[in-house]
């Protein structure tokens, strides 16, 4: 259904009707409207997402490409399609939600995804990466939201993983009721590319809590305290984070470090390379990285 998903020409057309106005009558119609949203990338985020959209009411299509990959998806809420461009067809959004920065851009630039999208359809990548990235998406006259998430599939199952969101802001404003299907917070923090800036950011600072973690313990045990009564106590005090958490539900600083090395690796590569581009230093980020567990540099796939 299209009535409601205007483009931004489509409202500053509208004499009278300043576009703040037109973006709150659209969301408040748009947040009831049955949508067409396609779905690449249905893994441990995604699939739980077109769960909530489909549960949403909405009419979701999902990528499999290969015969195994339909077969897995066979009972999901969804009609499975074979090609890209059958998920872009008729599409209000489509949600990008692969593995890594170089998928996102075959699927995107390599691929007949875009040339596929109707007018006034919106790309959202939750994929961290590049700020660059979706800066070059957009370049094809797409319109983009980039959306990198914060948390777990049991909190997109929950509806309540964080989004932090970069674009424009009618653009935004009309995307948001679809991520509200599966997300709480949904946080507005800037023009295109300005979540993954922010999602880099948040997952160094995550990446040196743990190298300082493991400073702490390793000063700990020079005191004569055992690691699991250190982090316990830690818990309780004012040193206390989402990453000490992590620590204590996984035993030691040097398990958790490897169970988070895959996702942490890859988007540490990012924001060293992003402020390498841009001439930013990262101070001492940069030497709490760099003395973190050797498990949180061992896998960058």
């Amino acid at each position: 259904m299209r009535s409601l998903w205007l483009s931004r020409s489509d409202m500053k057309s509208r004499r009278g009707t300043s576009d703040r106005q037109v973006v709150e009558s659209m969301v408040l119609a748009f947040g009831r409207e049955i949508l067409v949203i396609g779905v690449v990338g249905a893994g441990r985020m995604g699939r739980p997402m077109l769960r909530r959209l489909a549960e949403a009411g909405h009419d979701v299509r999902v990528l499999g490409r290969t015969p195994e990959a339909r077969r897995a998806l066979a009972g999901e809420p969804a009609r499975v399609v074979a090609r890209p461009a059958e998920v872009a067809e008729g599409a209000d959004a489509v949600l990008v939600c692969v593995h890594n920065d170089d998928q996102v851009r075959e699927v995107c630039l390599d691929g007949d995804l875009l040339d596929a999208m109707p007018a006034g359809a919106v790309v959202v990548v939750h994929t961290t990466g590049s700020p660059h990235t979706v800066e070059a998406v957009a370049a094809r006259g797409t319109e983009v939201v980039d959306a990198p998430v914060s948390g777990g599939p049991h909190d997109v199952a929950a509806g309540r993983v964080t989004l932090f969101v970069g674009g424009a802001d009618d653009t935004v404003a009309r995307i948001l009721p679809v991520l509200r299907s599966y997300a709480d917070p949904v946080l507005h923090v800037g023009p295109l590319g300005t979540g993954q800036r922010v999602k880099l950011i948040n997952n160094t600072v995550f990446a040196a809590q743990i190298g300082l973690l493991s400073h702490a313990v390793r000063l700990g045990q020079h005191l004569g305290i055992a690691e699991a009564d250190l982090l316990d106590a830690l818990t309780h005090g004012s040193a206390a984070s989402r990453a000490l958490a992590g620590v204590v539900r996984r035993g030691s600083v040097a398990e958790f470090a490897r169970s988070t090395a895959e996702f942490l690796g890859k988007d540490l590569d990012v924001v060293k390379a992003v402020a390498d581009e841009l001439g930013a230093d990262l101070g001492v980020l940069a030497a709490v990285l760099d003395a973190s567990p050797p498990e949180q540099h061992g896998r960058h796939d």
